[in-house]
């Protein structure tokens, strides 16, 4: 069985992705092989693409971290059927994969791809880090920062959805936007973004989901109210720095440690980072439950053909989209 996919060769712009043929061993056991109907783009990739991404794998590598699918055949010992979903964290652009059955979560047939596929990885990291994180209460007023974003979008329906008051960051184009999802826009690079937020909440924010760290992040750290939490489950600011790219890590794991020295008024920082562990397949099919039941609707921003990838990667790193892109080969 033949198949085409995207292989990023090595670190570089959009343009130097490659679209290879090649031969899929039948599965083995433990492993399916699954027809893709639709794979998530994320910024994992644009930063994979220039070799900052901190789990990445050495290049060559087929990209796509995400996606939804059919299953064509199984190995011994596996009695999955029909459509599933599945986080792969790498290899899902592609037309047909053989990945592991372990995580694989159903998928009814009457759901949209596209919207399924936006929400396997960014609905499950939003809804953890709403619900398992940072708790967050009906009463709260909370920050997302980056809330036109794949993820950011998700934490304000699913904090609304808790009842909670929602502050989200944004460029000022994309302010409508946020307004319309129940939020309070803010521009990210507001100066004075900080007394912004405390005019908006006087006492502070109980939360604030930061997906870009960097020099940013003591702004965040400032916007929080007695006991509030700080979680940081990125570093998209850092996607141009030079050098070792676990640098940004190492920079926000010694400011937490700082940070978490009483006094500090109760507050906490947290660094999410998700895994197929705690609870994500229960999550996952939590998500798509709210999906079918129409009470989480994810923003799908475009859709494109796998043979447009580049322009994919080429659109998130221009910030020019609000939701998640998808590829549906």
């Amino acid at each position: 069985m033949k198949t085409t996919q995207v292989v990023m060769p090595h670190a570089g712009g959009p343009d130097v992705l490659r679209f290879e043929e090649r031969e899929l061993a039948e599965p083995g056991p433990g492993q399916v092989r699954l027809a893709v109907e639709a794979a998530g783009v994320a910024f994992a990739e644009v930063q994979m693409l220039r070799g900052r991404y901190y789990a990445q794998p050495k290049f060559p590598f087929v990209p796509g971290y995400d996606l939804v699918g059919r299953v064509e055949a199984a190995g011994p010992g596996v009695s999955v059927r029909g459509r599933v979903a599945a986080m792969t964290r790498t290899g899902a652009w592609s037309e047909r994969v053989v990945i592991p059955a372990e995580h694989l979560v159903p998928v009814p047939d009457d759901l949209d791809a596209g919207e399924v596929v936006a929400l396997i990885t960014n609905g499950v990291t939003a809804y953890q880090m709403i619900h398992r994180v940072a708790k967050v209460a009906a009463g709260q007023t909370v920050l997302v920062h980056g809330a036109a974003g794949g993820v950011g979008t998700l934490l304000v329906r699913l904090a609304l959805r808790a009842g909670a008051r929602v502050i989200g960051t944004a460029s000022p184009g994309k302010h409508d936007k946020v307004r319309a999802m129940g939020a309070t826009p803010v521009d990210y690079r507001d100066p004075l973004l900080v007394e912004r937020v405390r005019e908006i909440a006087p006492g502070g924010v109980a939360a604030v989901f930061d997906h870009a760290a960097g020099p940013g992040l003591k702004q965040s750290w400032r916007m929080l109210g007695r006991g509030g939490t700080l979680i940081v489950y990125g570093s998209a600011a850092t996607v141009d720095d030079k050098g070792w790219r676990l640098a940004p890590f190492v920079s926000t794991f010694g400011k937490f440690a700082w940070w978490s020295i009483p006094p500090n008024g109760g507050r906490r920082c947290r660094f999410y980072s998700i895994n197929h562990k705690n609870h994500f397949d229960e999550d996952l099919a939590t998500v798509i439950g709210l999906l079918r039941a129409g009470e989480l609707r994810p923003q799908v921003a475009t859709r494109l053909p796998l043979a447009q990838a580049p322009e994919a990667l080429r659109m998130l790193d221009d910030r020019a989209v609000v939701g998640k892109i998808v590829l549906e080969p």
